[in-house]
């Protein structure tokens, strides 16, 4: 049984940083997924799949792995760095381009 640990980064519907703070123990798949041939469906017979555990910090996370026997790897986050982008910019009169309609 082995996991990920990761910070999730944000949706591309979202433009703040809610549930990015928290880390989450996903664990790896175990058994193939099947399709069912009537219906088409995709299953799979592994029901770990399903969890995904959240923690407060990484540390949290890498303790309660180590603590249940949980083979893990930690996947770091990309820590992006955001341009504030002001409307009022667009007027200064120091802008690099004219301003035009």
């Amino acid at each position: 049984m082995s996991a990920k640990i990761y910070r999730p980064a944000r949706t591309a519907m979202q433009q703040g940083q809610a549930k990015t703070h928290q880390w989450v123990l996903e664990f790896d798949q175990q058994a193939p997924r099947k399709i069912d041939p009537v219906f088409g469906y995709t299953s799979s017979s592994d029901m770990l799949q399903q969890v995904k555990l959240r923690f407060e910090s990484q540390q949290e996370a890498e303790d309660y792995a180590r603590r249940h026997g949980i083979a893990y790897r930690v996947i770091m986050p990309k820590e992006t760095k955001e341009k504030v982008v002001s409307y009022s910019d667009n007027f200064k009169p120091g802008r690099v381009q004219p301003w035009t309609h």
